[in-house]
């Protein structure tokens, strides 16, 4: 059905994604919904627990944490590229969001060397823990491209729960990543946004996707998710060597503990995954 409400949302948050320097005002975005500007102010609220303006903020600032830890263009530009007009109103909005400001935000995300050049000591640290991990299956929607782009998935992901009311059969939310960046060209990558699936039968328009569980290191990351790959550096550049264990032929996942939607970006809990042998 073209303009089931679920259908509706998930229409506006793909534009919102894919037009961060765009118009995205409420009367366009209800445009984009057709809907009229009141009544689609009320449905986005009501189903997603966001206004829309909340959401368009949110989506903006969280892709500029992005580029400003892992993409050389400048601040200037990147402002100018989630749809502000100034740098300084940018500054003022990224602060209050993630509690620095862009350039320290910048600075601080690119405090370590390439993983090429590190020494065990130059890691930062953040715990890991070997756990038996359960099986688990998923409901989830295939990526194909940029890790990073991954939020708009489970964006969609978290709309289709809340239209349809999934949240009875959902045990939380899982980023599966089945390839090397360092070695898989970025528009070529695989991952999956799922939610860990407690019900029977996978909801129409989802896939089943099955984590074997076994033997796994876990590391618990807290902050926001653009400082994902330096935790990552962290558990293969210095855990890994040496842990004396040996990882399995299986790709790497995130259990998320909490939500960006209700949750400041410093105290975000993301528990990376490393199945071992």
């Amino acid at each position: 059905m073209p303009n089931s409400y679920e259908d509706r949302i998930l229409r506006v948050l793909s534009y919102i994604h894919d037009n961060p320097a765009g118009d995205l005002s409420l009367d366009t975005l209800a445009d984009v919904a057709a809907m009229s500007r009141f009544h689609w102010h009320r449905v986005f609220r009501a189903m997603t627990g966001e206004t829309c303006a909340q959401a368009v903020r949110r989506i903006r600032l969280h892709r500029a944490s992005i580029w400003l830890v892992n993409d050389d263009r400048s601040i200037d530009q990147i402002a100018a590229d989630i749809g502000y007009p100034n740098t300084a109103s940018f500054a003022r909005a990224f602060a209050e969001m993630f509690g620095a400001r862009p350039a320290s935000f910048r600075a601080a995300g690119r405090a370590l060397p390439p993983v090429s050049t590190l020494k065990s000591g130059d890691f930062r640290m953040y715990p890991v823990a070997i756990r038996q991990e359960p099986k688990r299956r998923l409901a989830s929607i295939r990526h194909v491209g940029a890790y990073y782009k991954i939020g708009k998935v489970f964006e969609n992901l978290v709309a289709i729960c809340i239209s349809r009311n999934l949240w009875p059969d959902v045990g939380g939310f899982v980023g599966v990543y089945c390839d090397n960046p360092e070695v898989i060209p970025e528009d070529k990558l695989n991952s999956r946004a799922g939610v860990i699936w407690q019900g029977d039968v996978i909801p129409e328009g989802l896939e089943e996707y099955n984590l074997p569980g076994g033997k796994t290191a876990v590391m618990t990351y807290k902050g926001p998710y653009a400082g994902l790959a330096e935790a990552y550096q962290t558990l293969f550049g210095n855990w890994l060597p040496n842990s004396g264990e040996e990882p399995a032929d299986m790709p790497c996942y995130e259990i998320s503990l909490n939500s960006p939607r209700n949750t400041a970006p410093e105290d975000l809990l993301t528990e990376i995954c490393l199945p071992l042998k």
